[in-house]
């Protein structure tokens, strides 16, 4: 019997460092610093329009920070070219909110669209990675669908077995249960432990979906007015008394009494 897979806790492959931006006049991010650790999944949490999304694409290099650092096993990506972005983009993958599928391609032609364009065009070996692909989110047999005709899960499905076909070291989630039901977002928070399991990837997931991070999270962050007010354990983040953090699990407002 194969042991439980356990997080490397004491190993960043991500170091956030005082990371600003603006966007026009408005301070979306106010110095956030944040490690996250080999093989964890770190959930962050926030109030939707408070910087969530735009963090994430500091990690991978598609926004540049006003100021800080972001290093990537100790490299910092910050001031990078698009070139020099390129390995650094191998072992980090980005699952978006929509998937960003191309409509015109088949399942397979989806999946295997990274391989490609890495120059792999070795028939039999395109089709062995994408089975395997498709094997780990439950999706063998959809290979010739085009993506019209699946259903907001299996989008989504397809969309991370593009991503993890070219075995990234980290897997970067926006809303990746986003506009879906209860029973298929259960599906994707599956999928999320699976892959920690089965490949040892270390995840980090946006979300304001508490039942997401009560399954998922190894960790969770708030990002609360630009700034990271809390990091620590789900147990911690339950057990704390503050009263911002409360009113975020119980999902309680003030703004309207």
């Amino acid at each position: 019997m194969s042991l439980p897979f356990i997080p490397q806790k004491e190993i960043p492959i991500i170091e956030v460092e005082n990371l600003t931006q603006r966007i026009g006049t408005q301070e979306i991010l106010r110095g956030i610093s944040l490690s996250i650790f080999r093989g964890e999944t770190l959930v962050l949490l926030g109030r939707s329009g408070g910087g969530k999304s735009v963090f994430l694409r500091h990690l991978i290099g598609l926004m540049r920070p006003a100021s800080g650092k972001i290093l990537i096993d100790g490299q910092d990506i910050s001031h990078l070219t698009e070139r020099q972005l390129e390995p650094i983009r191998r072992k980090i993958g980005m699952l978006f909110q929509d998937g960003a599928l191309f409509d015109s391609m088949d399942v397979f032609e989806n999946v295997a669209f990274p391989l490609k364009e890495k120059g792999e065009h070795d028939l039999i070996k395109l089709r062995e990675k994408v089975a395997s692909a498709l094997e780990l989110v439950s999706l063998i047999g959809q290979e010739a669908k085009m993506p019209v005709t699946l259903s907001g899960g299996m989008r989504k499905r397809t969309a991370l077995a593009r991503v993890i076909i070219s075995e990234p070291a980290c897997i970067l989630y926006d809303e990746p249960t986003a506009g879906l039901d209860p029973i298929v977002s259960d599906t994707i928070n599956r999928l999320i432990r699976r892959l920690q399991q089965r490949l040892h990837v270390t995840s980090v997931v946006v979300t304001h979906d508490m039942a997401s991070a009560n399954h998922i999270a190894d960790r969770v962050a708030l990002l609360h007015e630009g700034k990271i007010y809390f990091c620590g354990t789900l147990d911690q983040f339950h057990n704390s008394k503050d009263p911002l953090l409360r009113d975020f699990i119980q999902g309680r407002s003030h703004e309207i009494d």
